[in-house]
């Protein structure tokens, strides 16, 4: 029984939007994905996914893509990204699957650990972020500590987060999110988001005793990563 991660799928099944429009290496990169998922992931694997799963914008349009997760080995556990307009209600998509599980306000488990999360947003003091963003960053606050707060209710001490954005701007200050994953004890961070270019700017390894692990398709080259075994 082991433990992957993987963010960023942009899965376009039923919808016209090839992503090799942003690079050769995206040329059919679902199939990448396939491949290395089914050569290193078993039916006893849990696979955290980062966001960014479909460009459908209703979920009617992203079953197809959803199904295509399905199909995969292991176990599942989602979080939204910023183009998942698909999303609908969380007790709506937590009853789609046995295998696939969708993080809200909620939190999942892997053996003695809690996998909680939210997608978060920009963070401020980056190149992007404006008045319009002060309220998503702080309702993102609040549905991530509701996460840690479920999680932390039952007593678990090992926690997880996925986060889809980036936890700090671009000069990697702390921001509201890294301050809660100290508050509550959080020991490995999951995220994605960034691509391309983006790439130079990213977080990783241990910061304040938490490890910082990105999961960008691109990033890993397609391949689903480690995360524990």
């Amino acid at each position: 029984m082991a433990l992957y991660a993987i963010s960023d799928l942009h899965l376009a099944l039923n919808t016209d939007k090839p992503m090799d429009i942003f690079g050769q290496h995206w040329y059919m990169h679902h199939e990448k994905v396939r491949n290395n998922w089914m050569k290193k992931v078993k039916k006893e694997d849990t696979v955290l996914i980062g966001g960014d799963i479909s460009w459908s914008m209703k979920i009617d349009e992203g079953m197809e893509d959803l199904n295509w997760i399905h199909q995969l080995p292991g176990r599942k556990i989602i979080i939204k990204g910023n183009h998942d307009y698909w999303w609908t209600s969380i007790t709506k998509l937590n009853n789609l699957y046995e295998d696939m599980h969708f993080i809200q306000n909620n939190f999942f488990t892997y053996k003695d650990w809690a996998v909680c999360g939210s997608r978060g947003w920009i963070c401020p003091g980056g190149d992007r972020f404006g008045e319009k963003d002060e309220k998503i960053y702080a309702r993102e606050q609040i549905r991530l500590r509701l996460s840690l707060d479920a999680a932390k209710a039952e007593g678990y001490k090992n926690i997880i987060v996925m986060i889809h954005y980036p936890p700090t701007n671009e000069k990697f200050e702390d921001s509201a999110f890294t301050e809660i994953f100290k508050e509550y004890g959080v020991k490995k961070v999951i995220y994605g988001h960034l691509h391309g270019p983006s790439l130079v700017r990213v977080l990783k390894g241990f910061r304040d005793g938490i490890e910082y692990i990105m999961t960008s398709c691109d990033y890993i080259d397609f391949d689903p990563v480690l995360i524990l075994d």
